[in-house]
């Protein structure tokens, strides 16, 4: 028994073109291969009267669902059988704050009703009778006085010369446009108050379709039947592909350009450069992303008022509660932030902080803003000197976006401990680390950091952005290692992998790192 050959579409040099294109467009001898629903919408297409019509329409006329009715007109128009006229429209809407705001009215002009009950002239008491919020009368006052209306200083009144009546103002006439959808609206005034959060816009994009001369003389497969597309075992089982038309093929199609998996450039050097870590003799840990503020800054004796600590950094969590640490190791931190004696011990570890320790705030949970908590946690288990940890995990901080700052990034923790240790030592470390990637120029200078002492910075040169810090670290103080039972000197530094991954792979902005650009990511298409 044999099989049935699929029709194949020659190339002809005298098939017709697709006019405007030069492209060779569907040879009218033998049906296109057409799929069942490209049949449908295009059956409904040349029924229809009046074109173009609405891509919306077509699902009701066709008896197909949305997703099929644009997916066949994708694959229609490719084969040139439909065209597409594209209108792009743009609408603008009160948000529902708006809505709210055009009802009670703007700020600006509620605050200058109450000047004018008050006789034109109003005290900063009085303002904050009027009903208004403090950011409300906030931005009042400011809008009033950037248009000149309101006189500086205080009591607030109106500016001289300046007549503020039944007239709207240029806001209000805005919002008023916005609602009735005039399409002639002041732009600056439009989009200060999309700022304000009272107005929004939305793009939408219309699409009309119509067959086209060839969709219009193209011969359908007789009697709508259905084409075989690839031959499934029920259709050889039970004979049914004699009596069905295979679907035609064009061997003037491009064959489409796939390449092999391969993994994310950053990915792969993160890999890398745990090799290098583990091939040091380092052991590796893990830790939470969501620490709480004990093991994330108190442990690593970090004031509690630290600047750091505050929203300007650190990644608050909501709805979530810590736990806090064995009662023995919490007293032990307190002590040390307090200049006391650990219990057991006659003389304090050093001075400690200023203010009485917080052991509320030991819970409080945070996102994980440095690796350098699972160096405390590691320490915390006390390992027996000598020992090596790193881990290379991901950190949050409230930055702001640029070409070497991330919101998200990834730090290379390391601790070493063993007698002995000195600064000189975790120079060389860093400087074995930096040669293991191939960079060559690294610079040390003296530095802070609360938990270390002394405390260095390492910058490497990167070929646009200059000197970039990488290598922050130092000697964990006697007030971070005493706490957690540990007697030997240790060297920790948290290194910034990301910029020294830039610098590896020849990344100029950080987001790059980020991309999902096939093209890049391919290597060029490579």
């Amino acid at each position: 028994m044999g099989l049935r050959r699929a029709k194949a579409l020659n190339p002809d040099p005298l098939s017709p073109t697709v006019p405007g294109t030069g492209e060779a467009g569907p040879d009218l001898g033998a049906p296109v291969s057409l799929s069942g629903p490209e049949r449908s919408v295009l059956s409904a297409l040349r029924s229809i009267e009046t074109l173009p019509i609405d891509e919306e329409e077509l699902p009701r006329r066709c008896g197909l669902d949305a997703d099929q009715v644009r997916g066949s007109l994708q694959r229609l128009r490719s084969k040139h059988l439909v065209v597409l006229e594209e209108e792009h429209q743009t609408i603008h809407r009160l948000t529902p704050r708006g809505e709210a705001t055009r009802a009670t009215g703007l700020p600006e002009r509620r605050f200058l009703s109450a000047l004018a009950e008050r006789g034109g002239s109003m005290t900063l008491h009085d303002a904050a009778l009027t009903g208004l919020s403090q950011e409300e009368r906030s931005a009042a006052i400011g809008i009033l006085r950037r248009r000149g209306l309101l006189a500086e200083g205080l009591p607030f009144r109106l500016s001289a010369g300046s007549k503020v009546g039944a007239d709207l103002l240029p806001e209000e006439v805005v919002l008023r446009q916005v609602a009735q959808g005039d399409p002639d609206i002041d732009e600056a005034i439009l989009s200060a108050l999309e700022r304000r959060g009272l107005v929004r816009t939305e793009r939408r994009s219309r699409k009309r379709w119509a067959p086209s001369d060839e969709g219009r003389r193209l011969p359908l497969a007789r009697g709508g039947e259905e084409e075989i597309g690839a031959l499934r075992p029920e259709l050889l089982l039970s004979g049914a592909w004699k009596e069905r038309p295979f679907r035609p093929y064009d061997v003037r199609a491009d064959v489409p350009f796939v390449t092999g998996a391969r993994p994310n450039p950053y990915v792969a050097w993160l890999e890398e450069f745990e090799e290098v870590l583990i091939g040091l003799g380092f052991e590796q840990a893990e830790g939470p992303l969501l620490e709480t503020e004990f093991w994330n800054n108190d442990v690593l004796f970090m004031p509690q008022d630290h600047p750091a600590r505050s929203i300007h950094d650190a990644l608050s969590v909501e709805g979530v509660e810590g736990h806090p640490p064995r009662a023995d190791l919490l007293a032990r931190v307190a002590a040390v932030h307090e200049g006391r004696p650990i219990t057991g011990e006659s003389q304090p570890v050093g001075a400690g902080w200023s203010g009485r320790y917080d052991p509320t705030i030991a819970s409080r949970p945070t996102l994980r803003s440095q690796t350098t908590a699972v160096s405390a946690r590691f320490l915390a288990r006390q390992p027996a000197p000598p020992f090596r940890m790193f881990s290379l995990d991901r950190n949050f901080r409230r930055e702001s976006v640029d070409a070497s700052h991330h919101i998200e990034f990834h730090q290379a923790e390391g601790i070493v401990g063993e007698p002995g240790l000195s600064i000189r030592h975790l120079v060389g470390v860093f400087r074995s680390l930096s040669e293991a990637i191939g960079i060559r120029d690294l610079k040390i200078r003296p530095s802070y950091f609360p938990f270390t002492e002394p405390s260095i910075e390492g910058y490497v040169r990167h070929p646009t952005l200059g000197w970039i810090e990488v290598f922050p670290g130092g000697l964990f103080r006697p007030e971070v290692l005493r706490p957690l039972g540990i007697g030997v000197p240790v060297i920790a530094w948290g290194i910034g992998v990301m910029r020294l991954a830039m610098v590896s792979l020849g990344a100029n902005d950080i987001r790059e790192l980020f991309s999902d650009d096939l093209a890049s990511l391919r290597g060029g298409g490579t």
